[in-house]
């Protein structure tokens, strides 16, 4: 049995903008969103659901179990938003000093909505929906802290498939994805240069750790070009360079930090150790020492190639091969959705929702205080999830 979600979820449009825009003028950043948490849970009420909170971040797990027998879809929507000031000039504008500008108070709305048009359905769903509620995507990796706390254990089982929307500035009503990987792995590389400190005028008698760090910092583009494939990119740009305070000073120690992309379990084991053996040659010959940290922050974000072409065609099929399209090539931002991927078969999917009249060529991107995404494509948003479980529970 399909059932048609795009026309169910029209009747929802002006409340899950309403909750949308509550969300927006009301921003929350990192694990514990105690009013986005609140929100949810009134805009939730009624429906047949198990509701687990978490423990440790305002985490919402609500099961709904369908009528019939049949396998377990988990939907995933992250509530947090960035230490951004807003200047959209919007009047559902945030003054608190954050902002919602990755869209999660969308992602939010969006899975309310596909919670309410499942739940309408529940005698005839085969199986399970979990809907995952999600603080701390932006960087503090609130999707493994949820799996941690025991998120599988609350839904009854390990799901048999998942997918998140996630919107993004381009063409209005698009949807995007691809097989295997989607996003890069998301990394840090600090490194510190040990030398001996004393007087700019006599160099002689200290051990600079600037000119190796400096050097490193150059010659880490070189170590990327020179060790790893072009078919399997790395982007390393260093953003951070720390030495002393006074000018007439040459420091005991100098730093550098690093963002680091990659897009293969192997280039995220392999780039630290090259690194590593690359500064510390640097230092040797200087006279200093390095001291190398590295931090895996997200893993590569990969989509099972089964579960993303089953999206690709589920999504086209609803809404029309012109609003879906199969990205060629991966994005370079991380995800921490996935650390669900790497246990559950899914997908992620990417949907453009620009405002009218706004060239998605130079539109404000994710991040940007400028950022805007329009409200109107929550329905099929909602629909898009809907679906995607409800066909996916047809095919065990």
């Amino acid at each position: 049995m399909t059932i048609d979600f795009t026309a169910e979820s029209a009747s929802l449009s002006t409340e899950l903008r309403e909750l949308r825009r509550d969300l927006h003028r009301n921003p929350e950043i990192g694990l514990e969103l105690p009013y986005t948490q609140k929100q949810i849970l009134a805009a939730l009420e009624g429906l047949p659901l198990d509701i687990t909170l978490g423990k440790d971040l305002s985490s919402i797990v609500a099961v709904l179990r369908g009528g019939q027998p049949g396998p377990t879809v988990l939907l995933r929507g992250d509530m947090d938003a960035l230490p951004v000031v807003e200047s959209t000039g919007l009047d559902f504008a945030s003054a608190n000093g954050n902002m919602h500008a990755c869209g999660h108070d969308l992602h939010v709305s969006g899975l309310v909505g596909a919670a309410k048009l499942l739940a309408a359905h529940q005698a005839e769903l085969r199986g399970t929906v979990a809907f995952m509620f999600q603080p701390g995507e932006e960087g503090m990796g609130g999707a493994k802290i949820m799996l941690d706390e025991g998120m599988f254990e609350a839904i009854g089982q390990t799901p048999d498939a998942a997918y998140a929307i996630h919107v993004a500035p381009g063409a209005p009503g698009t949807f995007v994805t691809r097989p295997g990987t989607v996003m890069a792995g998301a990394n840090t590389l600090h490194v510190t240069m040990h030398g001996k400190g004393g007087h700019s005028s006599r160099p002689e008698d200290s051990v600079d750790p600037v000119r190796p760090i400096l050097e490193f910092g150059q010659a880490l583009y070189s170590m990327i070009t020179g060790s790893f494939s072009v078919f399997d990119p790395i982007v390393a740009e260093v953003t951070q360079l720390e030495a002393g305070d006074a000018v007439n000073v040459i420091p005991a120690s100098a730093k550098l930090g690093a963002s680091v992309r990659t897009l293969s379990a192997e280039t995220t084991r392999k780039f630290p150790e090259r690194a590593t053996r690359l500064a510390e040659s640097i230092a040797a010959a200087h006279g200093c020492t390095a001291e190398v940290v590295w931090n895996e922050q997200y893993p590569v974000t990969i989509n099972d190639g089964h579960e993303a072409e089953f999206a690709l065609t589920t999504l086209t099929e609803r809404f029309g091969a012109e609003r879906v399209v199969e990205a060629p090539n991966p994005v370079m931002g991380s995800e921490d959705f996935s650390y669900v991927l790497e246990q559950v078969p899914g997908a992620f999917v990417f949907f453009f929702v620009s405002p009218e009249g706004v060239d998605p060529a130079t539109a404000a991107t994710n991040h940007s205080p400028e950022v805007q995404f329009d409200d109107a494509h929550l329905p099929d948003q909602a629909a898009a999830l809907a679906t995607l479980a409800w066909e996916r529970s047809l095919r065990d």
